[in-house]
C-alpha cells in the first residue's frame, strides 16, 4: 500500500520540474500535476507523461488506481490561482 506523498514523489522525480499535490486512501489517489513539459501537448500526451512515471508502480500493483484531475503547465497553474 502507498501513501500519497509517495506518489507525489514518484511524479516529480519522473517529470522534470514538476509539482503534484496528491490525496488518496493508499489504493485510489487523486494527483493535481503542473509540468513544464505539458506545454503544447494536448491533455491526453499529459496524462501520457504523467502515467510513464509512474508505469513500474502501476504494474506492479503497488499502485492500484490514479486519478489525473488537473494537468496544467505552470503558466495554468498561475492563471487558475489568480
Amino acid at each position: 500500500m502507498m501513501e500519497p506523498e509517495q506518489v507525489k514523489r514518484l511524479i516529480e522525480s519522473g517529470l522534470d520540474g514538476s509539482f503534484a499535490e496528491v490525496s488518496g486512501d493508499g489504493q485510489h489517489f487523486q494527483a493535481v500535476v503542473v509540468c513544464p513539459a505539458f506545454e503544447g501537448q494536448p491533455l491526453l500526451a499529459r496524462h501520457r507523461l504523467v502515467n510513464e512515471a509512474v508505469r513500474e508502480q502501476m504494474d506492479s500493483g503497488a499502485l492500484h488506481a490514479l486519478s489525473l484531475t488537473r494537468l496544467l503547465t505552470p503558466a495554468e497553474w498561475d492563471q487558475q490561482q489568480g
